[in-house]
């Protein structure tokens, strides 16, 4: 249940980058091999902010699916639902993962104080 220390540190960085503005909504990207539950992320984000100035604030998670490509044949592939890191064209165990890691707060919506 690391959703909910997540949640904690995406609370610092919106406060301080917030100020004294009111933020309606935050948004941010979830890497699939983060290993985040996006509705636990959601529940967890309610209790954080509970009382606080972000309270009523909601999170918008984008998932970003994992990706790979592949150092002998250059292709690229999506890594699905198994995460198994084999190139889909060769079946090559030398990749790169290229997508899927990002834990991001990319946007805040604010109201102007």
């Amino acid at each position: 249940m690391h959703e909910l220390s997540v949640c904690g540190s995406i609370a610092g960085i919106v406060r301080k980058r917030a100020a004294d503005r009111r933020v309606t909504r935050i948004h941010v990207r979830v890497g699939q091999l983060r290993q985040i539950v996006p509705d636990t992320l959601a529940y967890n984000w309610q209790l954080v902010v509970a009382e606080t100035p972000l309270d009523g604030s909601v999170l918008e998670i984008e998932h970003i699916p994992g990706r790979l490509t592949c150092r002998d044949c250059r292709s690229e592939s999506e890594i699905g639902d198994f995460p198994l890191f084999l190139c889909h064209s060769c079946n090559s165990y030398n990749v790169e993962v290229t997508a899927g890691e990002e834990l991001l707060v990319v946007a805040l919506d604010l109201l102007e104080a």
